[in-house]
């Protein structure tokens, strides 16, 4: 890992295979920024059509150089970058970064390209960063092998933070922002597609750098879900917070599914339950990815289940507290206001505070003595887990009255933020110079806050990892899904299999009962109509029988209703929706949900890897809205959510599954009887690997 990280980011020669000879083109810009910045490595200009390259000697080829290069940026076209890397792995390069694109698995070229690429690495030493990389940096070393045209200001500060993204562009702005609020960067590493290196693989190589003191993942998918937990559980056991940024939700995994899990865990909700196991700090908004910085390194990780955040707002601008408690509120903190002993001890200091979630100092607060001695009350009372400091127009022009009393108790231990309302870069410098996390807006401060508070302590031991596409599954019908289930520990409502040509002539399960059509062909069976409730006796059973197999057919032509499930009906306090899948990126994840035909309409879910342990999935139930009423809200009656726990588990150890793999499976409804009754499905579908 250390030969690596330093060929990343610490190299001491570099090469530039197509640097240009023209000032400011994109491929002449590494060149450029590595001279403007001072960079102190060997640097060779690769240019086989050129004697000199921007006053440089320019080099025919890598394998004329006098000596192997540490990390070599390629420039050129896709079809000359396959051979340039070619020629790295042939040289013995630690390194190679690719920028161009057109290296997609789309079919045509571009996969043929890419399975060169990996060939080429797969039989070599060489790693590859890329392919469309717009390269890395090291600030405080001056080494800006990038492309990004961010990089032509002013050389960034060095500092603490490192950055990882996946998109180039992303790169460039968190430098500006970062130049701009008075950020360092340690490093900037743009992975493009992650054909060889992933992020994680790059951030764990980086995790024992004592220069880095907390991590900015800019992340638009999740890959190498393998690399980035061992990432975060290394940030995590050396103290270094991470926080993450990730573009939206995609619909492309849910199209693939069968079930209503692959809707409801889908790209972004497997994601956001990712970086929760992993205990990543996301953010929701781009702000937030830098801001919260400071934030995050004052805050160690929590255990699991630990409670909402207890936030104090205190602020000298009505307005702008208001701002802050709505925004932290919405964020999901808790605003429980001071208690009596705080209210008494602010009294003391000639401050009068009501009971309310906002201490507002009003005009008093802009002088320092007011300010500094509410801030020392506050961040003295036990009730409170942090306090949001709101500053008002005094910040602008009289920084020294309302934010020098934040400065000085930022090293109170207790975390301390600013939320400054008005436009004032002066004050928000002192503030974030001095440690304390300082906010432009109340939405990325309460933003950042949450997702800080959020950060549990990395899920222990091994989980099951992404599995390869499988070549050939099949999809179980119901009553081969409850013996899977019933396997794993499920408790599945009494049934039987019928044929059409032989019904007996009574029930053969306890009634009433619910008719369904049993093929692996029809998973929703009601949307084909294919399901007659409250069925009571022998002639009931072959009227359903008939009823069910010329809606069917009518429906579905191409299906044979010959099988028919009987099972006893059952009633509950509720319906869960439980369900299983393996993401193609993240690997085995557990979903629960409220149940019904509705379930994925409502989107009230709750996701985690699996599998889980009862007390994990008893957290999930409490994230799901629809189960607070079996909890006994407003006297209702209460349901058996101990036992809705067990089967979140059960059905997430599906992912340990001996035998051919469990690619998805579901639950929908899962009843959930009176407390101590337990639960029961009354629905269920498996999708497999087809055994061989």
């Amino acid at each position: 890992m250390t030969r690596l990280y330093d060929a990343l980011l610490s190299p001491s020669s570099v090469a530039i295979v197509g640097a240009s000879d023209t000032p400011g083109k994109t491929t002449a810009r590494p060149l450029e920024y590595l001279r403007r910045h001072g960079w102190k490595g060997e640097l060779f200009p690769v240019n086989p059509a050129r004697e000199t390259v921007l006053g440089e000697r320019a080099w025919p080829s890598l394998g004329a150089l006098p000596v192997v290069p540490d990390h070599v940026f390629i420039l050129t076209g896709p079809d000359l970058a396959v051979e340039a890397v070619r020629e790295c792995a042939d040289l013995g390069v630690t390194v190679a970064t690719v920028m161009a694109d057109d290296f997609l698995d789309d079919g045509g070229r571009g996969a043929a390209r890419r399975a060169e690429l990996l060939e080429i690495v797969r039989a070599s030493g060489l790693r590859l960063l890329g392919p469309s990389s717009l390269g890395v940096t090291a600030p405080g070393d001056g080494l800006a092998l990038t492309a990004n045209a961010a990089f032509a200001e002013a050389e960034p500060g060095d500092g603490g933070v490192f950055v990882a993204s996946q998109s180039g562009s992303a790169m460039g702005a968190l430098l500006s922002r970062g130049m701009e609020m008075g950020v360092g960067f340690r490093g900037m590493v743009s992975t493009g597609n992650e054909l060889d290196l992933t992020l994680g693989e790059i951030c764990l190589a980086s995790v024992d750098d004592p220069r880095i003191e907390s991590y900015a993942l800019f992340l638009e998918n999740i890959t190498g879900a393998d690399d980035l937990r061992a990432f975060a559980r290394a940030a995590a056991e050396r103290g270094k917070p991470v926080l993450a940024y990730k573009l939206g939700r995609t619909d492309a995994g849910a199209r693939l599914a069968v079930s209503h899990t692959g809707a409801l865990a889908g790209d972004d909700a497997v994601a956001d339950a990712l970086l929760k196991d992993l205990g990543i700090a996301r953010v929701r908004t781009f702000e937030a990815l830098l801001e919260g910085q400071n934030l995050a390194r004052g805050l160690p990780l929590r255990p699991a289940g630990a409670a909402r955040p207890r936030v104090c707002v205190l602020s000298t601008t009505g307005g702008g507290g208001a701002m802050a408690v709505d925004c932290l509120a919405a964020a999901g903190a808790d605003l429980p206001g001071p208690s009596p002993e705080t209210i008494g001890r602010l009294a003391e200091a000639g401050i009068a505070a009501g009971h309310g979630a906002l201490i507002d100092l009003t005009l008093a607060g802009t002088r320092y003595d007011v300010m500094k001695s509410a801030l020392d009350v506050v961040l003295a009372a036990p009730e409170f887990d942090a306090v949001v400091a709101v500053p008002g127009s005094s910040a602008r022009f009289h920084p020294e009255l309302a934010v020098k009393p934040i400065v000085d108790c930022a090293a109170n231990g207790k975390p301390l933020a600013a939320f400054v309302m008005p436009a004032a870069p002066e004050a928000l410098r002192l503030l974030r110079s001095s440690g304390v996390a300082a906010f432009r807006t109340a939405e990325a401060c309460a933003d950042a806050l949450f997702a800080v508070f959020g950060r549990r302590k990395p899920a222990a031991g091994d989980r099951p990892g992404p599995r390869p596409p499988s070549a050939d599954s099949e999809i179980l019908d119901e009553a081969e899904s409850y013996e899977v289930l019933g396997g794993a520990g499920l408790s599945c409502a009494p049934h039987a299999v019928v044929t059409a040509g032989e019904l007996p002539p009574g029930l053969p399960v306890p009634g009433p009962v619910a008719v369904k059509i049993l093929s692996a062909e029809v998973p929703h069976k009601s949307d084909a109509g294919g399901v007659v409730l409250g069925v009571t006796d022998g002639d009931g059973l072959r009227a359903a029988a008939d009823r069910i197999a010329r809606s069917v057919t009518e429906r579905l032509p191409a299906v044979k209703p010959e099988r028919f499930l009987v099972q006893t009906m059952a009633r509950g306090l509720g319906e869960a929706l439980v369900g299983f899948r393996h993401d193609p990126d993240a690997g085995p994840v557990v979903v629960l949900a409220a149940g019904g035909v509705l379930a994925e309409l409502y989107q009230d879910r709750s996701v985690r890897p699996a599998p889980v342990d009862p007390g994990t999935a008893r957290e999930m139930i409490g994230e799901v809205i629809a189960f607070r009423a079996l909890a006994g809200y407003r006297g209702a009656p209460v349901g058996d959510l101990d036992a809705l726990a067990r089967a979140v588990a059960a059905v997430s150890r599906l992912a340990d599954a001996d035998g051919a793999a469990i690619l998805e499976a579901e639950v929908n409804p899962l009843l959930v009887l009176p407390e101590g009754q337990g639960v029961v499905a009354v629905d269920a579908l498996v999708r497999r690997e087809r055994e061989v």
